[in-house]
């Protein structure tokens, strides 16, 4: 997980009144639209004081909030892939040393995938393969592991930052997030998004942001983790542009970028389910002060607000078959 240098200002009692989520339903009203092959998995805090993260389940509906986890310390999924949610967790080791684990969406047969440390990042999946991110000082490259953990490729970017790597092309190539120097403490940084043969060679950037806009600081995304349309073939992503936090889109082939929805809330990670019909996202105001899981029915543009105010920070939804 990555900690946000925004916090809200909006209070959920406006964030609803002044309909900026648009159409938004009610759970019983969603139940009779949305498909019930998928569930979508999130993460939560739990416990801000003992920095329990944990992962949870719901139905696309809203309904079925399960912890999934229920670990002292940090459990957080970035990605699932078919019916298994995938899982980095701190049990059994140090803090926040993260290792790779996963499960069903019930939360039942978690079993431990790989006893390399990874970074705080997000990962992907292709066929029987996974493409993760290794611990700074273990090894710079991208690992594309079995799904027993065994390393079977070493993938080097060429740049001094990547993270976030994402299959595309059948797995003929990774989109990942770069920098032009090792941290965004160091000037220079110029995030964008990359695509990269798994070869390691012809590597291109595909996101430019644009030299005019002076609202993004340092440490804000100008081009965040990359998610595939499974359907229409084109990458979104999250860049704060104009004083929020979007989602823009853009072509594998870099040849065309675009703003990709017209929400007024802030918009975060998020995912698409694997029939391209559904998208979840992150939603936040410009403080901070809540965190939601929003669904979006992609052609109708429709957008309902899945979670409550149970708790604060609910992040980083992705679909998971049941």
């Amino acid at each position: 997980m990555h900690v946000r240098i925004l916090y809200w200002t909006v209070s959920l009692l406006a964030f609803i009144v002044m309909g900026c989520v648009g159409n938004s339903n009610q759970e019983g009203d969603l139940k009779e639209k949305v498909s019930m092959d998928y569930a979508i998995a999130y993460n939560v805090l739990t416990d801000s004081q003992n920095d329990n993260y944990e992962v949870f389940t719901m139905n696309l509906d809203g309904s079925g909030k399960r912890n999934i986890t229920n670990s002292s310390g940090v459990e957080w999924t970035y990605f699932s892939h078919q019916d298994r949610v995938y899982f980095i967790s701190d049990k059994d080791t140090c803090r926040r040393c993260f290792f790779l684990y996963c499960t069903n969406y019930q939360g039942r047969e978690i079993k431990k995938i790989s006893n390399i440390r990874l970074a705080d990042s997000w990962m992907s999946a292709h066929d029987s393969v996974l493409i993760v991110v290794p611990y700074r000082s273990i090894d710079s490259a991208f690992y594309i592991i079995g799904l027993s953990g065994d390393i079977l490729v070493s993938l080097y970017t060429g740049l001094p930052y990547s993270a976030d790597p994402l299959f595309v092309n059948d797995g003929r190539q990774i989109v990942f997030r770069g920098g032009l120097t090792k941290s965004k403490l160091i000037e220079g940084f110029n995030e964008a998004l990359y695509i990269i043969g798994r070869d390691g060679k012809n590597r291109k950037q595909l996101t430019h942001y644009p030299p005019s806009d002076t609202t993004a600081t340092k440490f804000d995304y100008l081009a965040g983790t990359p998610r595939l349309h499974p359907i229409e073939g084109f990458i979104s992503y999250q860049s704060f542009q104009k004083g929020k936090y979007s989602l823009f889109a853009v072509s594998l082939d870099g040849s065309k970028q675009w703003k990709l929805t017209e929400n007024s809330e802030n918009e975060g990670w998020h995912d698409w389910s694997q029939d391209g019909k559904w998208l979840a996202i992150e939603l936040f105001d410009a403080d901070q002060t809540q965190f939601h899981i929003g669904l979006m029915n992609w052609k109708t543009r429709e957008l309902n607000i899945l979670t409550d105010t149970t708790y604060q920070y609910q992040q980083s939804p992705n679909f998971v078959l049941k």
